[in-house]
């Protein structure tokens, strides 16, 4: 199998947050849709070795951060290639807390949503979570998203071993 292929998938990236008794904490994913209108729903994939997958199984809730084309490699490389079991990521980040305590990350950001938990499906390696939206904002009206292809073509990224897209 010729496993480029999987690269011309298009993906979004996305800052994927929760919190569990006032710690904070967040991964990069590109594994980020929109499943259903009404009510609007989320679906996102967590590797079940990630530490936001513990903080979401236990809290019921994620935001979903939607990063801008020119994000910053730093933010890339926090939520990315870092645990926050060792480190705080949002420390020195501008963020705000949506209505259920979970940090929305709000800088190098497009718009982000708030969600609940409705479902969890065991993908094998990963866990799925389907949300319900609770409240969203546009932060961004002009610029565009960063897509995965933009960021392995022209940032030079590479997936880390938790992603859906490492091989």
């Amino acid at each position: 199998m010729n496993l480029e292929a999987f690269f011309k998938i298009s993906y979004g990236l996305y800052v994927v947050s929760s919190a569990n008794n006032n710690k904070l904490n967040g991964y990069i994913s590109n594994t980020v849709f929109q499943v259903t209108a009404e009510p609007a729903q989320f679906a996102i994939a967590c590797s079940k070795n990630n530490h936001t997958a513990e903080m979401i199984q236990q809290s019921r809730m994620f935001g979903v951060s939607v990063l801008k084309k020119e994000c910053r490699a730093e933010i890339i490389g926090t939520f990315g290639y870092k645990s926050g079991r060792d480190i705080e990521k949002f420390s020195g980040l501008q963020y705000r807390k949506g209505k259920t305590g979970i940090p929305l990350l709000t800088e190098d950001v497009l718009a982000w949503f708030e969600c609940e938990v409705e479902q969890t499906i065991d993908v094998g390696t990963h866990l799925l979570f389907i949300g319900k939206v609770l409240d969203g904002d546009l932060l961004d009206s002009l610029g565009e998203p960063l897509t995965y292809s933009y960021y392995r073509e022209v940032k030079k990224g590479k997936a880390p071993k938790n992603a859906p897209t490492f091989i």
